[in-house]
């Protein structure tokens, strides 16, 4: 079988790469069900190149592994392969919130010890798994006298796709961190990226390039090299010199490549959670998923403030407002932005007067938290560093402490600043600047997750590193943001009707983000309208996943439209299963979920700016079994640039698995839709 995959693999090869003497020990590996093949060589100068085919069809050419270093000479030239081996895992472990409850790991390994052929006789292993539906891989270095301490300039690594395709990306190292709306253009038109890149190629194969367990290293980023449509990896830099720094024996994160016939394929794959280590936190249980509301949309339109004043909005009227508004609907929480002590003056990037354990004189937090408890309602806690991290960090404890001892169950931490600005302060007191994405605030959000486990809080970050599956290790992270999310359609240059559908296939393939979705008023600041229908709103608690879902509009809003709101209150946040059932990337997209509690199903639906009918076939529902569906669509005259963006109908049809739904979306719109199993006799 291998030798039959490496002469299927060589037309992808160098010359030299095939040819070697002596011949080198047989580097290729497989999927389980053979589909995608691996192939690792070294060409005539010695360097290690790798290629991925699937199904006989390239998808990435010969491309380098290797490092440059800032204080020793580059791994690059003079490699040999020294020795192979392969392993196979398949097992099944079960998520303790999450899209799916049970995720299968199936895939074969190929571990490839490389050593230079000169004096230094430096060590390196890349290893790849290699799942049915992707490959994941990473470069292990063991302890050894040649390289007591890798002081890492860059990564060598290439990604040099092998057709020409359609990518969507966004920019990396700007100033608004990760908050940019999706490009769509040609791949070889591609900047320097941030992952995760999606990108069908012109035969239809779709493949996105991204990374996972991101700890105690810098992100990666893509930059373009030499070839046509190829890409090499640039890493985040840090406030030190290297852009990462490791001593003794040591492992990078994974570099994954999802790779489907379509774009629901991409969501499907759990190469990502795979890539990370099994939880680290024991026992937890005391994980809850929910929704909430919040003081925070009358803050983001400019009509409350954080800082105090007439206009401060973290006052105890305020929030006991919310907390019944919360309890009379069955939602569990409400998030409180603004209740704690600096947030007067000029906070943004110039956190050091937060204070996460002293609230302001017009929050009690004692008596809103005992009103909150007879309410059956918890607080959700803001922890905003204005990008004063190590301040921040000197108040963990005190910070987590005061969250749990007033029943907070989650806490949203914020980190707002123009991007390569956070600050560090060293021991000796020096002050540096740090990137949101560098090695230092890889470990930061590492240490945040552990602080506040030991009082058993959750997490929900803002302005955030991005999100690679770590999820799976330390479960009590919930949920991040890491783009572009509701707040923008408060403002002007609203997120376009096209941009939730790019998240679904780029954004969401990280993991749950806290968009903050439910806008049924339509309005952003100044009376501005929101380019999307009401329908499209419910849409997006199905599509968009977060185990902390936020009702994000104020309670008179709801209060007017009732009938929408519904949908809202009966929306789980948590899943048993999810079935992506149609979509293009940027035009359209219907995901189903089913209620981790219950047989219900619940489907959302949505469109870019083009009306649209697509035909949805409910193949995934229980045989014999009949099911309630009540469905909110657009009205037929709905469109998001005009006044009749709220138009909705609500209609109920029994349903049975097979049936084919044909919905029309209205330009901008969508539709949501429960189905509720009807008892088994």
């Amino acid at each position: 079988m291998m030798k039959l995959l490496a002469l299927g693999i060589a037309a992808l090869l160098p010359t030299a790469a095939v040819a070697q003497t002596p011949p080198a020990p047989d580097a290729t590996v497989t999927s389980p069900d053979g589909s995608i093949a691996v192939a690792v060589t070294t060409d005539g100068d010695g360097r290690a190149l790798y290629a991925v085919t699937r199904r006989g069809k390239p998808i990435v050419s010969p491309s380098r592994l290797g490092f440059l270093f800032t204080d020793a000479r580059k791994i690059e030239r003079n490699l040999k392969i020294a020795a192979v081996t392969r392993a196979t895992r398949d097992e099944t472990w079960e998520q303790p919130w999450g899209e799916w409850r049970s995720i299968r790991n199936h895939h074969n390994e190929l571990r490839v010890r490389l050593q230079e052929t000169t004096a230094l006789a430096r060590v390196m292993e890349v290893v790849f798994r290699v799942q049915d539906d992707g490959v994941g891989f990473r470069y292990e270095f063991p302890a050894q006298p040649s390289l007591p301490k890798a002081n890492i300039a860059e990564e060598l690594t290439e990604f040099n796709f092998a057709q020409a395709g359609t990518a969507w990306w966004k920019p990396a190292f700007l100033w608004n961190r990760e908050e940019y709306l999706y490009n769509r253009t040609p791949l070889a038109a591609v900047g320097t990226a941030a992952t995760p890149m999606t990108v069908k190629f012109d035969d239809g194969t779709h493949v996105a390039l991204h990374e996972a367990a991101l700890v105690d290293y810098a992100s990666m980023a893509l930059l373009r090299n030499e070839q046509a449509n190829g890409f090499k990896a640039q890493l985040t830099p840090g406030s030190n010199g290297p852009k990462v720094t490791k001593t003794g024996a040591f492992t990078t994160p994974w570099r994954t490549l999802i790779v489907a016939d379509d774009a629901p394929g991409l969501y499907h794959s759990h190469l990502m959670l795979n890539l990370n280590e099994p939880n680290k936190l024991g026992d937890v249980s005391w994980v809850k998923p929910g929704k909430f509301v919040g003081v925070w949309w009358n803050m983001i339109k400019g009509t409350w403030s954080w800082a105090r004043g007439p206009k401060h909005g973290a006052t105890n009227a305020h929030v006991r407002q919310y907390i019944d508004f919360a309890a009379r609907n069955r939602i569990p929480g409400v998030l409180v932005e603004g209740w704690n002590v600096g947030w007067d003056g000029d906070w943004f990037g110039n956190g050091n007067n937060m204070n996460f354990s002293q609230p302001t004189e017009d929050f009690d937090a004692d008596a809103l938290t005992a009103y909150a408890k007879r309410k059956g309602v918890s607080l959700i806690g803001h922890h905003e560093t204005g990008g004063a991290v190590s301040h921040y960090e000197d108040q963990f404890d005190a910070a987590f402490r005061f969250a749990a001892d007033h029943g907070e169950r989650v806490v949203k931490t914020g980190y707002v600043a123009d991007a390569g600005q956070l600050e560090r302060r060293l021991p000796d007191g020096t002050i540096v600047r740090e990137w949101h994405e560098g090695q230092w605030m890889a470990n930061h959000h590492i240490r945040v997750l552990e602080a506040a486990a030991k009082y058993k809080v959750s997490i929900d970050a803002h302005e955030p590193i991005k999100d690679t599956g770590l999820r799976r290790t330390y479960p009590n992270w919930m949920a991040r943001e890491g783009s572009r999310g509701m707040e923008y359609n408060a403002w002007g240059g609203k997120n376009p009707p096209e941009h939730e559908v790019n998240l679904v296939f780029t954004r969401m393939l990280e993991g749950p983000m806290d968009f903050t979705p439910g806008l049924l008023s339509l309005k952003g600041q100044d009376d501005s309208d929101i380019l999307s229908t009401i329908a499209k709103q419910l849409a997006l608690y199905v599509v968009l996943y977060s185990p902390v879902q936020m009702a994000a509009d104020t309670p008179e809003s709801y209060a007017k439209y009732p009938k929408a709101f519904r949908f809202i209150r009966d929306v789980p946040v948590d899943w048993q299963d999810t079935r992506v059932l149609t979509g293009e990337v940027g035009d359209h997209v219907a995901v189903a979920r089913k209620d981790r509690t219950s047989d219900d199903w619940f489907l959302g639906a949505l469109t870019d700016e083009q009306a649209r009918t697509v035909p949805v076939k409910l193949d995934f529902l229980d045989a014999g079994r009949t099911y309630t569906a009540t469905i909110y669509r657009d009205g037929d005259n709905a469109d998001y640039r005009t006044s009749a963006r709220h138009a909705m109908a609500i209609e109920r049809r029994t349903i049975r698995k097979g049936d084919i739904l044909t919905i029309a979306m209205a330009p901008g719109g969508g539709y949501a839709i429960r189905l509720e199993a009807a008892r088994r006799r």
